[in-house]
C-alpha cells in the first residue's frame, strides 16, 4: 500500500510537472519569444542564443541547465535531480512541438503581462510539484555556502545581469519589457505555490488568554496554542497564544483582542504552509 502510495504520487507530480511545462512553453512561444522578450535565469539566457543563433530554443535550455545538474546533483538530491531533468526536458520536448504556432499578441505591453503570468503559472506547477527550470538556482545554492550573500541576492544578480544583456541582443525598450515580465512571473510563481488564500502566523502577549482564546475558537474555529511566558522587565507572568489565520480574518481577529485586552501584545507574519490548526467541535 505504501509503495503504491509513493508511485501514485510520482505520478501525480510527473501530470503536473508535465502540465506546468505545457504552460510555461505557452507563455514563452506564444507571447514572449516572437516580441523578444526574456524572462531571468537559463531560459532568458536560452531565448537570446536561439535568437542569434539557428539553434531551437528546447535545445539550449538543455544543453545550458545539465551542467548545473551534474555539479549540484549530491547536494540537491535524487528526487529534485530527477524532476528537474524531467522539468527540462518536458520544456524542451514541448518547444520543439509548439514551435510553429502564432503569436497571439505583438502588443508588447500585453505579451509582457500575459507572457509572464502564464509562464509563471508554468514554472510555480513545476516548482509546486518538486522541479525546476533554472540552473542558476542550484549554483546559488552552492556558492551561498561559500559567500557572505544571501541565496535571493545572488539569484537576483544573475538574473539581473541576464536581463541587462537584453539591452545589447535587443534594444533598451526590450530589455525593459523583460524586467516587467521578470517580476510579474516571479510574483505568480508565489501564487501559485502558495496559493492565494494567504495565510499568517498570530502571536498575542496577553494576561487574558482564556477570554480571547474562547472567542477566537468561537468565532474563527481555529485552535489556539497557549504558551507559558514572563515579561523580562516586570516579570510579570503572560500567556503567549499562538494561532494561524487566513488574511481575511486578520482584521476580525484584531477586533476581537482589542475588546478583551488593549493592552495585549500581537505580533502577524506570513507564513508559506500550514497543516491542521482547526478547532474541534
Amino acid at each position: 500500500m505504501i509503495k503504491f502510495q509513493k508511485v501514485l504520487k510520482h505520478l501525480i507530480a510527473v501530470f503536473f510537472i508535465t502540465v506546468g511545462a505545457f504552460l510555461a512553453t505557452i507563455g514563452l512561444n506564444m507571447f514572449l519569444v516572437p516580441n523578444n522578450i526574456i524572462d531571468g535565469g537559463v531560459v532568458g539566457i536560452s531565448i537570446m542564443l536561439s535568437s542569434i543563433t539557428k539553434f531551437k530554443l528546447g535545445f539550449y535550455i538543455i544543453i545550458l541547465n545539465l551542467p548545473f545538474l551534474l555539479i549540484g546533483y549530491k547536494l540537491i538530491g535524487k528526487t529534485f535531480a530527477f524532476y528537474t531533468l524531467y522539468s527540462i526536458v518536458a520544456l524542451s520536448v514541448w518547444s520543439y512541438i509548439l514551435d510553429d504556432v502564432p503569436l497571439i499578441t505583438n502588443e508588447m505591453l500585453l505579451a509582457a503581462i500575459f507572457g509572464g503570468i502564464v509562464l509563471g503559472i508554468g514554472v510555480g506547477l513545476i516548482i509546486r510539484y518538486g522541479g525546476s527550470l533554472d540552473g542558476t538556482e542550484i549554483v546559488a545554492i552552492i556558492m551561498d555556502r561559500k559567500s557572505g550573500f544571501s541565496l535571493g541576492e545572488i539569484v537576483m544578480f544573475f538574473n539581473i545581469f541576464i536581463l541587462s544583456s537584453a539591452v545589447f541582443v535587443y534594444g533598451w525598450e526590450e530589455a525593459m519589457y523583460s524586467i516587467i515580465t521578470y517580476f510579474i512571473a516571479f510574483k505568480v510563481i508565489d501564487i501559485t505555490i502558495e496559493g492565494l488564500n494567504e495565510t499568517r502566523a498570530v502571536i498575542i502577549v496577553t494576561t487574558k488568554e482564556e477570554d480571547i482564546t474562547s472567542q477566537l475558537m468561537n468565532q474563527l474555529g481555529r485552535g489556539i496554542t497557549i504558551l507559558n511566558g514572563v515579561g523580562a522587565y516586570s516579570h510579570e507572568e503572560k500567556s503567549v497564544l499562538y494561532a494561524v489565520i487566513t488574511r481575511l480574518e486578520i482584521s476580525k481577529l484584531k477586533q476581537i483582542v482589542n475588546n478583551i485586552d488593549e493592552q495585549a501584545f500581537v505580533t502577524i507574519s506570513q507564513v508559506h504552509e500550514v497543516l491542521g490548526g482547526l478547532a474541534k467541535n
